[in-house]
């Protein structure tokens, strides 16, 4: 599958490097986050990697739900389970829990089928900055800390009405932003379309810390930064 190259198998354990996660986020997600800069220090493997890979290794349910509670460092040891049931988490060797997986329905383990979804959701996904986020923090007044922006992914569902899929896609279909002093909880609701025809739902959640007052300039600063940052691949 197209996400071979993305991490290595060991024989107990998946590992991520930091240019691997930093190479998936720049060249499928788009997602030019400085946390995924393989120099970073405070660098994190994408959340939408480790989705991406419970879809490889375990197929498409036709509800299911993505929880994720630690970030996930370089060449942290995974481990995937060999049989998981319908709850399902991915630890490292110290059972530190990373994703929290639940799942019921049918399961489509289709590769193309597969493989088209993940790509077209890690490409919305990729989208929260500025895209989704900037117009949100605008109509609420607030933004993230410009030195030190920390959104965290907090979660992510989907349901298909079917599985009888042959190009499925994502589509956005509404934002909110919840603030309650210097966090915010962002949701994006997206629609899952195929051929034209709406075949489920899901939505996206992330929380946003440390939030301040709405400066123009400073967004207008991080959003140039951002833009230059994309213009480097």
């Amino acid at each position: 599958m197209f996400l071979d190259n993305f991490y290595n198998q060991n024989q107990t354990d998946i590992t991520i490097s930091a240019e691997q996660g930093s190479n998936f986020a720049k060249s499928i997600s788009n997602d030019f986050n400085p946390i995924h800069d393989p120099d970073s220090k405070r660098f994190c493997v994408p959340g939408d990697l480790l989705f991406a890979l419970v879809l490889q290794r375990y197929g498409l349910s036709q509800d299911m739900s993505f929880s994720f509670a630690g970030m996930v460092g370089s060449d942290t040891g995974l481990l995937f389970p060999a049989s998981p049931g319908a709850e399902f988490e991915i630890v490292d060797g110290r059972d530190k829990s990373y994703l929290q997986v639940s799942r019921s329905g049918d399961i489509v383990n289709n590769e193309q089928i597969i493989e088209q979804l993940v790509k077209n959701y890690v490409v919305f996904s990729g989208q929260n900055f500025p895209h989704l986020l900037v117009p949100l923090m605008a109509e609420h007044q607030v933004m993230i800390n410009p030195q030190r922006p920390l959104v965290i992914y907090e979660s992510m569902s989907l349901h298909f009405d079917t599985l009888d899929l042959t190009l499925p896609a994502v589509e956005l279909a509404g934002t909110s932003l919840e603030v309650n002093g210097k966090r915010g909880d962002a949701e994006f609701q997206f629609r899952l379309v195929d051929e034209g025809k709406t075949v489920g739902t899901g939505v996206k959640k992330l929380i946003l810390s440390g939030l301040r007052e709405y400066q123009q300039a400073a967004i207008d600063d991080m959003v140039a930064d951002y833009s230059a940052r994309q213009n480097t691949l």
